[in-house]
C-alpha cells in the first residue's frame, strides 16, 4: 500500500472514533468546545506520530514478550514532552484538558497503532499511518467540539456566532450532549457509508 493510502485511510476508512470506536473517553469528555477538541487532537497526533516512528525503528530490537510494556514506556515519554510543552506555551488549554493529557498514555488508538501497524511496518509507512489517523482524530474532536460549543454556548472558538436572543441548549456542553452528538454523527457517517457502498455496487 502506498504512503498516500496509508495517510488517507485515517480520514475515513479507519476514522477514529467513528470507525475504530476507540479513544471515546477523551472524545466525550473534552469536546465541550472546538478549541479543547483541537488541542486534544493535536496533542494525541504528536504522540501518535512520534511513538509510531520510534516503535517502527526499534521493532526488531524489542523482545516480543515485553513489547506492550516497551510501547507504553515509549508513548509515556512523548506524553511527558507534550505535557511540558503545553504547560509552557498553552497553559490555559492545558488546564482545560486536565487529566486527559496524561491519560493519552493509555489511549487505545495510540497503543493499538503501535501494536497493529508500527510494530510490523517501516518508518515511513508508520509515520504516514500515525499522521493520518492523528489528524482524523483531531478533525473528529474539532467537529464534535464545534457542534457542542455552537449549540451549547452560542459561540465558536470563543466568538459569538448565533443571533441575539438565542437560548443555548446547555445540555449540549454536558455529558448527555456528548453522547447525543457522538451518536448522531456516527449515524450520519454510517448512512453516508451505506449510500457510497450502494452506489459502488450499482
Amino acid at each position: 500500500m502506498s504512503l498516500a493510502k496509508e495517510f488517507k485511510k485515517g480520514f475515513w476508512d479507519v476514522l477514529p472514533p467513528f470507525r475504530l470506536v476507540l479513544g471515546l473517553c477523551p472524545t466525550l469528555a473534552v469536546t465541550t468546545s472546538a478549541e479543547n477538541g483541537a488541542g486534544m487532537g493535536l496533542a494525541t497526533t504528536f504522540v501518535l506520530v512520534c511513538s509510531n516512528l520510534l516503535v517502527s525503528l526499534l521493532r526488531k530490537f524489542i523482545p516480543s514478550k515485553v513489547r506492550i510494556a516497551a510501547y507504553i514506556v515509549i508513548i509515556a515519554s512523548f506524553v511527558v514532552i507534550v505535557e511540558l510543552l503545553m504547560q509552557a506555551y498553552a497553559y490555559p488549554l492545558y488546564q482545560a484538558l486536565g487529566i486527559f493529557i496524561p491519560l493519552i498514555v493509555v489511549n487505545c488508538i495510540i497503543l493499538g497503532r503501535a501494536e497493529a501497524f508500527a510494530g510490523k511496518n517501516g518508518v515511513a509507512a508508520s509515520a504516514a499511518d500515525g499522521l493520518g489517523i492523528g489528524l482524523g482524530f483531531t478533525i473528529s474532536l474539532f467537529f464534535l467540539g464545534s457542534v457542542r460549543e455552537i449549540l451549547g454556548n452560542g459561540t465558536w472558538l470563543g466568538l459569538h456566532v448565533m443571533w441575539p436572543g438565542f437560548a443555548p441548549f446547555k445540555f449540549m456542553v454536558r455529558a448527555p450532549g456528548a453522547f447525543v452528538t457522538l451518536g448522531t454523527t456516527l449515524a450520519l457517517i454510517n448512512w453516508i457509508s451505506a449510500r457510497l457502498e450502494a452506489r459502488r455496487r450499482s
